[in-house]
């Protein structure tokens, strides 16, 4: 019979192995194990393999857009902040500014209208001729008044009313009190208009008036007004002489006369003696060439200063 191509003879004739004999031995069967079954984490893993194993809900996507909006306005927020540090600055350095500004005005105001600032005390200093009671007394009006409320232009006027008031200062001494100081006109001679004498200060302003010529004053025999009206003036020459003369030559002076500025002269008390003073430049030298020459030369009747570095006597 004819094999079939590709048929091996050998594979037929290959002995069969002999059927195994166990001698004493026993050999136990292999267990078949049950495919276990995959973990939840095993399972929940490999459904997160796929990015659409699991779409979020519209909360949870809610919840996301909320959170990426306020990280934007934080990150906004800090950005604003960042480039506005400087005007930021600027600007709360103006707030304290005013804030303090502010305070200040309304304590100045809470101040001035306290009760505790009210005027109680007046008291006024530097007055030889004047009554300085009658002085407070003038100013009475002003009690009670809070001291940054002090009328000032009420306080000129009250004082206007003593003529021998030069100047004055108004001094606050808190809580209560004022100072008053004042200087007071200083007299420089006598001045007769008909029966009346008038005692005047250098600016021609008159102190006081009577009937009698005052004693330790000199007359004044001078035509125009004080220096600050008429610095040309026979006045203002005179009173300028006589403001230059020592205390003591002053004393001793009767009248003094002046058409001009340039004609000043003035006659002694006592001996009668005429003083030829011409004008009111050089007064310090001229007087003291003066005093000079009423040690040396006490008898004569008339003395000629009018050119300093010359002097003349008769």
């Amino acid at each position: 019979m004819k094999r079939p191509q590709g048929y091996d003879r050998t594979a037929d004739r290959a002995p069969q192995p002999a059927p195994s004999r166990s001698v004493g031995t026993v050999t136990e069967p292999i267990p078949i194990v049950a495919p276990a079954h995959p973990s939840e984490a095993e399972t929940a893993r490999r459904t997160d393999a796929s990015p659409y194993s699991r779409l979020p809900t519209n909360r949870e996507i809610d919840r996301a857009l909320r959170a990426a909006r306020r990280e934007r306005k934080r990150v906004e927020k800090g950005e604003v902040r960042r480039f506005t540090k400087r005007s930021r600055r600027r600007r709360l350095a103006w707030l304290g500014a005013a804030g303090v500004v502010a305070a200040l005005v309304l304590a100045v105001v809470l101040i001035a209208f306290s009760p505790l600032l009210a005027l109680r005390h007046i008291q006024v200093t530097g007055t030889s001729r004047l009554d300085a009671a009658a002085v407070e007394k003038k100013l009475d009006d002003q009690l009670g008044t809070p001291l940054p409320l002090l009328d000032q232009a009420g306080i000129s006027s009250d004082l206007a009313a003593f003529p021998l008031i030069r100047s004055y200062t108004v001094e606050s001494h808190p809580p209560d009190s004022i100072v008053v100081r004042v200087v007071e006109r200083q007299p420089v001679g006598v001045i007769q208009r008909g029966n009346a004498y008038t005692l005047v200060d250098a600016a021609k302003v008159p102190i006081s008036s009577s009937e009698k010529r005052p004693d330790g004053y000199p007359l004044i025999a001078a035509s125009g007004g004080a220096a600050d009206v008429d610095a040309d003036s026979g006045f203002a020459a005179a009173a300028g002489v006589l403001s230059a003369l020592p205390a003591d030559v002053r004393a001793q002076v009767d009248t003094i006369a002046a058409k001009t500025k340039d004609d000043v002269s003035f006659t002694l008390r006592g001996s009668g003696a005429t003083v030829v003073w011409g004008s009111a430049e050089d007064s310090g030298l001229k007087a003291a060439d003066l005093a000079a020459l009423l040690k040396s030369a006490a008898g004569s009747s008339r003395y000629d200063v009018s050119s300093p570095h010359s002097v003349t006597t008769g």
